[in-house]
């Protein structure tokens, strides 16, 4: 569940009982403990030990500072996860990838309160590229504060006024629990060389620029295959050279 750092009173007493409600029935909550809806559904639900923290810098580290009592009771009680390393401090490139971990580890995402260019919309959009369900809850067309949310339902996501509205659109709590079969290929993959990753990651960055690109469309262009081409990417991104964005692109930083 996610939503505006600058959320009203009535949006906050929203989602903290919609993520009570939820948290009754053996769902954990997921956020980033941002300021405004993120605090809320954390403070609803940390107790329970039912909610998950995705932050944007190092694990270690605190942010926004307020949240330091709420951060403290995450650690005890609760689960706080950072794709950075350590001591690493937030930067506003962070924040889609710790969007991006939201939307891929929840089953669904609730957006309560987006304004039409928010944070929140990202996560929402990464969700949808990972085929998970995409819910919001209406606001009055009078607030900026409601312009992302409407819109989302404009675009077809499920209108949330309860628990019981989350729940229709999720698949039967045995089933979200339920170990999935692995795949299995009768044909063992061949290993990667470091020379064949290395051209790989070459031939990438000849044809990025700093405008987003599809990631398919780049593989094409640059005749790599996709195996080969995520394993460049994985690099270059975790060299801070390139950055995926929503919708599947990428474009190079430096």
């Amino acid at each position: 569940m996610v939503g505006a750092r600058n959320a009203s009173t009535n949006g906050q007493r929203f989602a903290a009982g919609l993520a009570q409600n939820l948290s009754a029935q053996g769902l954990s909550l997921t956020s980033g403990l941002a300021r405004g809806i993120d605090a809320a559904v954390h403070r609803a639900t940390v107790a329970q030990g039912m909610t998950v923290a995705v932050v944007a810098g190092g694990v270690d580290i605190i942010y926004p500072r307020e949240h330091g009592e709420l951060y403290e009771e995450l650690v005890n009680n609760a689960v706080v996860i950072a794709e950075m390393p350590l001591s690493m401090q937030p930067t506003a490139r962070h924040f889609p990838h710790r969007n991006r971990i939201i939307a891929g580890i929840a089953a669904a995402t609730v957006v309560v309160e987006a304004a039409e260019r928010s944070g929140s919309l990202i996560t929402a959009r990464y969700a949808a590229d990972f085929s998970r369900e995409v819910c919001a809850v209406p606001g009055n067309p009078l607030d900026p504060r409601a312009a992302g949310t409407n819109q989302l339902l404009r675009d077809g996501a499920a209108l949330v006024c309860s628990a019981q509205d989350v729940l229709d659109c999720l698949p039967a709590l045995q089933t979200l629990h339920e170990p999935k079969p692995l795949k299995t290929s009768t044909q063992p993959l061949t290993k990667l060389s470091d020379d064949d990753v290395r051209l790989a990651r070459d031939s990438l960055l000849k044809c990025l620029g700093p405008t987003p690109c599809s990631i398919d469309e780049l593989f094409r262009e640059c005749q790599v295959p996709a195996r080969l081409g995520a394993a460049a990417l994985v690099e270059l991104e975790l060299g801070g050279t390139v950055e995926r964005t929503a919708g599947n692109l990428v474009c190079r930083l430096i």
